[in-house]
């Protein structure tokens, strides 16, 4: 028998829907089987792929790092070994920019088995569909009237990733991939997590998403969280104390623009003995059949819009697909050259120690933020070529 070993991350979203498929695929693969590891959210974003792929057969990636990963040729470029077809179906069904996310340099280096983007939450116990904010300005004005009631998941990662969907909101070329962030809409973006900080609730520098959702599911005090990324687990009955419904990020224009793009990609080792047996996996996995019904039925998040379009898929998941779906199409892919991965992790910690500092009464500039960060991508870059 064949034992491949994957590696996914540690929430139900992320190692249920394939362990069941694991088991399915099993059934008509006797010869076949696969043992999941499970790495934390932020190790999910941060770890190294390249060593990864010294471990592991399948790897569960972020598409940050395809470019990167694909530069030292630790991952099978999956065109060689799908069919065209297959992948043209991916790329016509694809939840968003899912699918493209993970092409670099014309090479398709995983498959969007699940897709995410940073959207709204509410408690509708606590605020009303209509009290629901659909402009940032809406969100000051809430947050304003309602003390603590704006929870806002701004752990390091996190208010990266919420500083990067503001930015794209208000321009989606604010990212020059030779120097790094428009300032003027860099120092805008900072300027608005600085206004709502004092307004927000007080957890808010110490959460990502699953510890904002716990909380905000299990007590009464955070009625709204504007910008994080989202999980049908909290939509779905039963899952946690309180309900949570989700709704389009808050606009800056007419649409919901600028979303930062996150989702989860099947990636095959380069040095995985097993590399057709994965493959196979990977494209039952993310075939429209099992993500519509196996992968939804099983906690998963699914990258095929067929699923997000599903009448039943979005009935077990508390409407979720429905009611984000604009955002999903208007998301934001992150650059994907070999220097942003690190890149984003340090001015992830940089911003979160800026409204550490600016949250305990200090005199923190936007323009300095943004002129720390850019200086810190363009070391970054520096770093990449010396080391090619």
């Amino acid at each position: 028998m064949a034992t491949l070993r994957g590696m996914t991350w540690d929430h139900v979203r992320g190692y249920a829907p394939l362990e069941a498929a694991a088991g399915k695929f099993g059934e008509t693969r006797p010869d076949f089987e696969i043992v999941w590891d499970r790495r934390s959210l932020k190790d999910f974003g941060d770890y190294p792929v390249d060593e990864l792929a010294r471990q592991y057969d399948i790897i569960m990636i972020d598409h940050p790092h395809v470019g990167i990963s694909s530069g030292q040729n630790v991952l099978v470029p999956l065109d060689d070994r799908i069919p065209a077809a297959y992948l043209q179906d991916q790329e016509i069904n694809s939840a968003g920019p899912s699918h493209q996310s993970y092409k670099w340099e014309g090479r398709q280096w995983a498959l969007a088995v699940d897709a995410a983007a940073q959207v709204a939450a509410y408690r509708p116990d606590l605020l009303s569909e209509r009290e629901v904010p659909r402009t940032w300005q809406q969100v000051r004005e809430l947050a304003r009237s309602r003390p603590g009631a704006v929870g806002w998941p701004l752990c390091p990662t996190d208010a990266m990733c919420s500083f990067l969907s503001l930015c794209a909101g208000s321009d989606p070329a604010f990212f020059d991939e030779r120097v790094g962030i428009d300032p003027a809409v860099g120092e805008a973006a900072v300027a608005l997590i600085f206004e709502l900080l004092p307004h927000l609730h007080p957890t808010s520098l110490d959460f990502n998403p699953i510890g904002m959702y716990d909380r905000m599911a299990a007590g009464n005090d955070i009625a709204y969280v504007p910008c994080a990324f989202g999980y049908t687990n909290y939509a779905r009955r039963g899952f946690a104390p309180k309900r949570l419904r989700f709704a389009d990020i808050p606009a800056t224009s007419l649409e919901p623009r600028g979303s930062l793009l996150g989702g989860v990609g099947m990636a095959i080792s380069a040095y995985s003995p097993h590399i057709q047996l994965a493959v196979e996996f990977a494209m039952f996995v993310a075939s429209g059949d099992a993500q519509r019904t196996l992968y939804v039925e099983n906690g998963g998040q699914p990258g095929h819009a067929g699923a997000w379009r599903d009448a039943a898929a979005n009935e077990t998941c508390g409407g979720f697909f429905a009611d984000t779906t604009r955002t999903m199409e208007f998301s934001y892919v992150r650059p994907r050259n070999p220097a942003f991965p690190s890149f984003q992790e340090q001015a992830g910690a940089l911003l979160h120690e800026a409204l550490r500092k600016r949250s305990g009464g200090e005199a923190v500039a936007a323009s300095g933020v943004v002129r720390a960060m850019n200086l810190l991508y363009r070391e970054c870059l520096a770093a990449q070529s010396a080391f090619r």
